[in-house]
């Protein structure tokens, strides 16, 4: 039982999202073409894409594993000829991007034209591979910078609903709501409130379970905010 709970409370409703985009974005890659892992980290999503060329991209700076990347290089300089690609991943990078728009234009340099780019990056997110971790993202900061490196934005959405926002929410209180007397104060109130905190960090990692998995099962848009946006752009054809 206790290995079936820590099963559940580590599913990630934005991960299945994230692993259902790149699905549907490395199906609409003709086989054989060149595509880049911009900023590619681990490399999660390249089981997706053995029936194309794979190439990836990263800066290597954050203390975290890295899969062996084709160019460890600044995304603001990627050392290939220009209109390389026909396809770019670009999976939950721009946050952690100081100068953004220069690392766009670049990308938009390295594709082809009428080539295609899928984007994720979050809207509400806490502090991660810190220090690099600068901005979030709107959808209209998202379209502004976009079109401001001159790419036609074919899609932007929410990349989950908000279950899967509100499941986030609460596995966060339920890591970090303080627990015990020391965290809460001095005196008989904090040891008082010490034990319903912890229940409530309970209940709270109970309720996350259940909206990621109500995350999968219904995407829910009608109100609210998701953690991410998935966007994807295109390179005009007119483009050199």
């Amino acid at each position: 039982m206790k290995k079936y709970m820590k099963q559940q409370m580590a599913f990630n409703s934005s991960r299945l999202r994230l692993d259902q985009e790149n699905l549907a974005f490395s199906r609409a890659m003709p086989a054989g073409s060149l595509m880049l892992d911009a900023g590619a980290g681990d490399a999660p999503y390249k089981h997706l894409f053995e029936h194309v060329q794979y190439e990836s991209a990263d800066f290597e700076m954050v203390d975290k594993p890295y899969a062996k990347s084709t160019y460890v290089c600044d995304l603001k300089a990627i050392p290939v000829e220009a209109g390389r690609y026909d396809f770019i991943v670009f999976n939950q990078v721009m946050e952690h991007l100081p100068e953004p728009a220069l690392v766009l234009q670049e990308l938009f340099r390295v594709l082809k034209p009428g080539g295609r780019l899928i984007y994720t990056a979050p809207l509400f997110y806490e502090e991660h591979e810190q220090p690099y971790d600068f901005f979030r993202y709107t959808q209209f900061g998202v379209r502004y910078l976009f079109e401001g490196a001159r790419f036609e934005i074919e899609r932007l959405d929410w990349l989950e609903g908000y279950f899967g926002t509100l499941g986030y929410q609460l596995n966060c209180a339920a890591r970090y709501l303080p627990s015990t007397a020391e965290e809460l104060g001095t005196g008989w109130k904090a040891h008082v409130l010490a034990p319903v905190m912890y229940l409530m960090r309970g209940i709270f990692a109970l309720l996350g379970i259940f909206f990621h998995r109500l995350e999968a099962r219904k995407m829910f848009t009608a109100r609210g905010y998701p953690k991410n946006y998935v966007a994807i752009a295109r390179k005009p054809l007119a483009s050199s």
